[in-house]
């Protein structure tokens, strides 16, 4: 065998790893094997929020730095005992009518994605033959709004949907934004969520329009938090949470509690910058799952 590469047993599987010392965040000087790592130390708290539900990765062979590529149907290698559920293309570019998507049930399918430079993942919100579980809506502050007011909107929304008995759970993006997940009960198409979520977010708009806007039309989202609704279309997927960033550094989706959105609100971490996968794991150390109450079906919608 080459001397980059390492054969090891995951939970009864034998997966050839490579490359570990390669660098995959230059600005941290973060390795493939970190990020296996990672993965693994993070997967009893990331596996649930992926079991069942088809997977869009974002590939990045040669770091954060390089190229990188989406990629949904299941590689030409893959495994024979990696789950994959052949299933229709809503919104395909490539005129396909099925995309056989590869699914994360267990730690050695996500090691061997993590191998293959897969640092982001990114889910829908429903689960294989099932209607949506999850309702999310996505805060995406357009400059010079930052995280900070994406926690503001955040608290209001929260207050919102708790009017509706619609509990609400946050996280950030790792990135610039955030998202807020709610359980719901799967038993309403993606329509009918994608309805009730906008006009939530056209109703905070116009009680908070100098804060708010729930229209897709860009010009319109300077200095403002955009509500996107448009997350609940049965096309769209939103990254898990735990889920890897391309940022300069390993930044994470992060759920957060309550407390820290507030505090956000207000100016202090987390608005002030992302969370790391080394601060992550420490955080599961100390809250566990945060996201948990999103692994049970919530309430019917309002229609």
């Amino acid at each position: 065998m080459p001397a980059d590469r390492l054969r090891v047993d995951v939970q009864g599987r034998t997966l050839e790893l490579s490359n570990l010392d390669k660098i995959l965040y230059p600005a941290a000087g973060f390795t493939k094997g970190e990020v296996i790592d990672y993965y693994t130390r993070v997967a009893p708290v990331l596996l649930p929020h992926l079991h069942d539900r088809a997977l869009t990765r974002i590939r990045y062979p040669n770091g954060v730095a390089g190229n990188s590529f989406f990629e949904k149907n299941a590689p030409a290698a893959t495994p024979p005992w990696v789950r994959v559920e052949t299933l229709p293309a809503p919104g395909s570019t490539k005129g396909r009518e099925t995309i056989d998507y590869v699914l994360a049930d267990d730690l050695p399918t996500l090691v061997w994605l993590a191998n293959l430079a897969a640092l982001e993942l990114h889910t829908p919100q429903w689960k294989v033959g099932e209607h949506p579980d999850l309702m999310v809506v996505d805060l995406d502050p357009g400059a010079p709004a930052t995280l900070r007011q994406c926690c503001q909107v955040a608290l209001l929304l929260r207050d919102r949907l708790a009017l509706d008995g619609v509990d609400s759970y946050a996280k950030t993006s790792g990135k610039k934004g955030m998202q807020l997940s709610c359980p719901i009960a799967g038993t309403q198409d993606a329509d009918d969520v994608s309805a009730y979520a906008r006009r939530i977010a056209q109703e905070v708009e116009r009680e908070h329009p100098k804060l708010v806007v729930s229209r897709m039309a860009k010009n319109l989202r300077p200095g403002k938090v955009f509500i996107d609704w448009s997350q609940n279309n049965a096309a769209k997927t939103t990254v898990a949470p735990y889920s890897l960033r391309a940022q300069p550094v390993p930044s994470v989706s992060t759920p957060l509690t309550w407390d820290e959105v507030s505090a956000g609100a207000a100016g202090r971490r987390p608005s002030s910058r992302p969370f790391t996968a080394a601060e992550v794991l420490g955080r599961i150390d100390e809250y566990g799952d945060l996201l948990t109450p999103l692994l049970t079906p919530g309430p019917t919608l309002p229609v």
